[in-house]
């Protein structure tokens, strides 16, 4: 059972199907289910609805109010109605080093040579008011640029923390950077993704990346928290 966020964006509940298809192809044996948190359908407690067994893996990129408040309290209640449904809970998706390597695939893609030297990335994600999930974000960045070339890799937040993407633009062009290129640490497209590539691109971005999406990558991650979930709980019922 993957949970993602959810949004009015339709392109963001398609998005999250193209993953899940890819799990699927991947692995044909495991039924795959989507589930959201808000706006739209269905509900994770809807999702689990008849189900005996499940494992509920965040289809999250960071740590944050959503895995650490949302889907522990939404598993809490479905517990009280379904009491005899066995959950393995995973956690999120990230970070991951697979998911730097669907960053670079995004910037490839958009024609960004991986760990070119006169360019700067900002990397950005949707922010939080949670400023673990928002430092887990600047260390990702931090090894991103220490395991290749670029010019540089710095953090930034579309919402909740600062820099905003554009001023983080703003800033490498005036200490010098070539070109400066933004790199989505995000999941689907929608609100931030559209809001930031008009700002970023405005503020004198060369190229904007694509969301990571539906990357092999993040499907391969996903797999991953799949089976560390499964592993964990036989591991503690073997202890």
């Amino acid at each position: 059972m993957a949970v993602a966020h959810g949004s009015r964006d339709p392109r963001a509940a398609a998005t999250v199907e193209e993953l899940l298809e890819a799990v699927r192809r991947s692995r044909p044996e495991i039924r795959v289910r989507a589930a959201y948190l808000d706006h739209s359908a269905p509900t994770l407690a809807g999702a689990l609805s008849g189900l005996t067994e499940a494992a509920v893996l965040p289809l999250l990129l960071t740590e944050a109010y959503h895995s650490r408040v949302d889907i522990p309290g939404a598993l809490a209640e479905v517990a009280t109605r379904q009491p005899r449904l066995r959950v393995h809970r995973g956690t999120t998706l990230g970070p991951h080093p697979l998911l730097t390597d669907a960053l670079e695939r995004r910037l490839t893609e958009a024609g960004v040579a991986a760990g070119d030297p006169e360019t700067a990335v900002v990397l950005f994600s949707a922010g939080s008011s949670d400023r673990r999930a928002n430092a887990t974000v600047a260390a990702i960045a931090a090894d991103w640029s220490a395991r290749r070339g670029w010019w540089s890799v710095s953090a930034a937040y579309a919402s909740a923390a600062e820099p905003a993407p554009e001023q983080e633009v703003r800033r490498l062009l005036e200490a010098g950077a070539p070109r400066v290129v933004v790199s989505p640490y995000l999941l689907a497209p929608g609100y931030f993704a559209d809001r930031t590539r008009e700002r970023t691109l405005a503020a004198g971005a060369q190229i904007v990346a694509d969301v990571l999406g539906a990357a092999p990558e993040v499907a391969s991650v996903l797999l991953e928290r799949y089976e560390q979930a499964l592993g964990a709980d036989d591991r503690q019922a073997s202890a």
